[in-house]
């Protein structure tokens, strides 16, 4: 299977299925020295694991984190780094329905149309459960972005028709939602709107804000390397989003040049800013020096337990009704995978950028 490999200097790969044996990721391309162990990791993980509240599915994996190579003595080596989070509560028997149908919303179609052949247990790799590799590796590029002073912080921004209130919103509040959201009047009306949805056996949608703060100047490339295209294609690469903002986002089509444009001047300290930010901190495909701001649409969960019509492999119409462990909303567990995606783009595009000016090329050799 292609597909299953990103970057350009700071490479991923991922691996696994959802009712494999585990799930995985070899992360190549990570500098030597830096200080890293499972400890890094698991708090990450932890956020994306299931059955944390009401509104995640029920099934119990302690996705429990194992560095398997790239360490020495607390520190990376440069060598590529494999960790890998073993599954312990597979209930297959709970998909082997599915085999001979396509489920509505999921790739069970689109697997058999390019394969000929999928694994049904849980969508295999087209499960969200593939994003634990993602997210592991996240991790490492979150500990390289901190040594740069940059910060990758998401949130839930919408669940529903529920949006959070900028002048309600503070970071304190993400970790004590149940649904990451940081203004707590509106996540408690977006949980009682889940315990409806839940009710009817439906699903609900939402929207994760993302926002990076402390990225430099100067990062992207002009043309096909741009910084928001390769954040968009990160994004997008995650199941279950169908669509990405920068700054503004949809919005600009309906605004002037002269209500949209971020006008310049400089600070106190000599050094050139941005009036408003409805660029996103990142102008021509290249970082601007301010926070980049990422928002994606994230569609209902797809499995469901309403009936439903469908078309099976012998290209019969059959009614259907999807059994198994599903989550009613999937963006609270969600957020650190976009954290995640953003922080790999980042890393890889900062270590791209290092190439761009050959004075810096010349001040790093004459150095060794």
């Amino acid at each position: 299977m292609a597909g299953s490999v990103m970057g350009e200097i700071f490479k991923i790969s991922t691996w696994g299925e959802s009712h494999g044996h585990g799930i995985g990721v070899v992360v190549d391309g990570c500098p030597a020295g830096i200080a890293l162990s499972e400890a890094d990791i698991q708090p990450f993980l932890d956020r994306r694991s299931p059955g944390q509240t009401r509104y995640s599915t029920p099934r119990k994996e302690s996705d429990e984190v194992k560095l398997l190579s790239g360490i020495f003595e607390g520190r990376t080596t440069g060598t590529p780094i494999s960790m890998m989070v073993e599954n312990t509560s597979q209930k297959s028997k709970d998909y082997s329905d599915i085999a001979q149908y396509y489920r509505p919303g999921h790739a069970d179609y689109t697997f058999d149309a390019k394969y000929g052949f999928r694994d049904y247990r849980g969508g295999g790799r087209s499960s969200g459960r593939e994003t634990t590799g993602r997210v592991a590796a996240g991790a490492v590029a979150a500990k390289i972005l901190g040594e740069l002073g940059i910060r990758v912080r998401a949130y839930t921004k919408q669940i529903g028709p529920f949006v959070c209130r900028a002048e309600h919103t503070s970071w304190e509040e993400v970790e004590k939602s149940p649904l990451r959201m940081p203004d707590r009047e509106q996540s408690e009306e977006a949980e009682k709107y889940l315990e409806q949805k839940m009710k009817e056996m439906d699903s609900a949608g939402g929207i994760i804000e993302c926002v990076v703060s402390g990225m430099p100047a100067g990062i992207g490339e002009p043309v096909f390397g741009k910084l928001d295209a390769a954040l968009a294609g990160g994004i997008f690469s995650i199941g279950a989003v169908k669509g990405v903002e920068i700054g503004a986002g949809f919005a600009v089509a309906g605004k002037n040049g002269s209500s949209n444009n971020d006008e310049f001047y400089m600070d106190a300290d000599g050094r050139i800013k941005k009036a408003t930010n409805f660029a996103g901190g990142i102008l021509g495909g290249i970082s601007d020096g301010d926070d980049i701001i990422i928002r994606a649409a994230f569609k209902p969960t797809p499995s469901i337990f309403r009936q439903q019509k469908t078309v099976n492999r012998q290209g019969e119409e059959v009614s259907i009704q999807i059994r198994g462990r599903h989550d009613p909303v999937i963006v609270p567990r969600a957020v650190v995978v976009v954290e995640a995606m953003t922080a790999l783009i980042l890393v890889d595009r900062l270590f791209v950028g290092m190439t761009s000016r050959m004075d810096r090329i010349r001040d790093f050799y004459s150095n060794i």
